[in-house]
């Protein structure tokens, strides 16, 4: 084992390792496999996989590549037949997801899964910023979950005459789920009209498509132009 202080260019071969493109490498193998290093994560924060990285030729590359070169556009329904959604940051309370054997949630996969574990319980959960963002209606059976951005005379992108709702995103998500299955699995009925609000849409079945898992989400143009965090349309009546 060779122990050493050498930066180096990174190839993180689809990674998502570091900001930067370099690694500091402290200590290789003989055969030039990275045993010891900082200034990057130890696992990609898309897949959540800790690939082996090897130096040679004055660089240092991640030899296999990420699984999810794109990272996730992960779409999902969710069946409303009362006519009325709660909307919040967190639901919590009523749908409780299993958290063993996933990956680790600050990843991209391990939002992904989470968005399809609740979906499973029947509640439309999405990884967001700390925006507080507001449910949209853009059309017929169209809405959005999104953040506008503000002109020179501080007037939004997205009309607040078509703003259904705002998430207070203490939790960094969006939740949205039948008002009356949220009810009957115990949600808590004080959050109306504090943390939670009741919307009324036509009944129906939905489908949800959060953007925020996907690797070129803009996250940093949201002072400059409306974010969609996800998109939402009426599917079946």
């Amino acid at each position: 084992m060779t122990i050493t202080v050498q930066t180096m260019p990174l190839d993180s071969n689809g990674h998502r390792l570091s900001h930067g493109t370099t690694i500091n490498v402290h200590a290789r193998d003989a055969d030039g496999t990275v045993v010891w290093h900082t200034g990057i994560s130890e696992a990609c924060t898309v897949c959540d996989t800790a690939p082996r990285l090897v130096a040679a030729d004055g660089r240092v590359r991640a030899q296999d590549p990420c699984a999810y070169p794109d990272g996730f556009t992960t779409t999902i329904t969710l069946d409303v037949p009362s006519g009325r959604i709660a909307v919040a940051d967190d639901l919590r309370d009523a749908f409780p997801r299993d958290r063993r054997d996933v990956a680790d949630y600050n990843t991209l996969l391990g939002q992904a899964q989470a968005t399809l574990a609740m979906a499973d319980l029947g509640c439309a959960y999405g990884a967001i910023d700390d925006t507080c963002p507001g449910l949209y209606r853009t059309g017929q059976d169209r809405y959005v979950i999104a953040t506008p951005a503000y002109d020179a005379s501080d007037n939004p992108t997205l009309p607040d005459t078509d703003r259904l709702a705002t998430i207070v995103t203490d939790l960094w998500a969006y939740s949205v789920a039948d008002a009356d299955l949220w009810m009957a699995r115990g949600g808590r009925i004080d959050r109306i009209g504090r943390s939670v609000t009741l919307v009324d849409i036509p009944p129906g079945r939905y489908e949800f498509t959060l953007h925020t898992g996907e690797r070129a989400f803009p996250w940093d143009t949201v002072d400059e132009a409306t974010l969609v965090y996800a998109d939402i349309k009426r599917v079946t009546r």
